[in-house]
């Protein structure tokens, strides 16, 4: 291919550059295609027909979508706003006065979702604002998000790469916890003194089999690795919750989960750690504005919730 610089303005057809954004922000064609409603073989077609036209190579082929070349980021920065901007004007133009904004998806881990972020968003139902709740695991959601499940995502990672943007949520810390008649059967101050073998032979009750939560307290507080086998799994924080305030071990959980149940006793904390575990987590998006006002009503709503989580 020959190199040369596009003049975008004058040379490059309007629905071509929408189709490119597309692919730039889902990270590929298909993604690109259900944003849109094009088909796959249809963005495909346009895609070469926009490398032809600037004489370069904007994607690279992968197994499992497409990563941008340089001059596919620099083609972004140019042309983002700008189509964002005209996107936000067709909509206007499009929907009737009469007819209500689209409902915003939001998904994320269901714990927070359930105990934090509803109860914060549920006055926005007021100003006419709709939701669509869904939960899963954050790998997922954000494959859903980039191609366009979602509007917001919260993760409890970082979503690496540029096809979504995100910013600091809150930080949960972990706490380790047991109802007060284990705590009195450990023995007060013992798990301080002792470390994790005053802790030999309690039931535990986590997560999952593999006992991640867990694990990282053993190896962040401990500075060992767990090894064991769980008494109880329950694929729900809210359920490990619910077994561990009934009697049945230990476990490590979020203090948010857990704030009105070590206030009343109903948990006991076994150990104050000066450095506790704590996961940030990640309010997330596709990159650029959204053409649906209630997605930046309820964006800014949990940021400023997530302030107090």
């Amino acid at each position: 291919m020959s190199h040369r610089e596009p003049n975008v303005a004058t040379q490059l057809d309007l629905s071509l550059l929408r189709t490119f954004l597309a692919v730039h922000r889902s990270g590929s064609f298909t993604a690109a295609g259900r944003l849109l409603g094009l088909s796959q073989p249809t963005v495909t077609t346009q895609m070469r027909s926009l490398e032809e036209q600037l004489g370069r190579e904007l994607f690279e082929r992968r197994p499992r979508g497409v990563v941008p070349t340089s001059v596919a980021d620099e083609l972004a920065a140019q042309v983002a706003a700008p189509l964002d901007a005209l996107a936000a004007v067709a909509d206007r133009g499009g929907r009737g006065a009469d007819q209500p904004p689209d409902p915003v998806h939001v998904a994320g881990p269901a714990e927070l979702l359930c105990a934090r972020a509803l109860p914060a968003l549920a006055p926005l139902t007021r100003q006419g604002v709709r939701l669509r709740i869904s939960t899963g695991l954050t790998d997922e959601l954000l494959e859903g998000l980039r191609g366009g499940r979602f509007d917001l995502v919260i993760a409890t990672i970082r979503p690496r790469g540029r096809t979504l943007t995100s910013v600091p949520l809150m930080d949960e810390e972990f706490v380790l916890v047991a109802a007060p008649a284990w705590a009195e059967r450990i023995g007060p101050e013992r798990v301080a003194t002792e470390g994790p073998a005053a802790l030999h032979g309690v039931p535990l009750v986590t997560y999952a089999e593999d006992l991640p939560i867990a694990r990282r307290y053993w190896r962040h507080v401990f500075g060992t690795r767990l090894t064991g086998q769980a008494a109880i799994t329950v694929p729900d924080l809210r359920g490990v919750l619910a077994a561990v305030v009934a009697g049945a071990g230990i476990s490590v959980l979020p203090r948010y989960l857990c704030l009105d149940e070590l206030a009343t006793g109903a948990l006991v904390p076994l150990l104050t750690p000066e450095d506790p575990p704590i996961n940030t987590g990640y309010l997330t998006q596709r990159p650029g504005a959204s053409d649906n006002p209630h997605v930046a009503l309820v964006r800014e709503r949990l940021l400023q919730a997530g302030r107090t989580w």
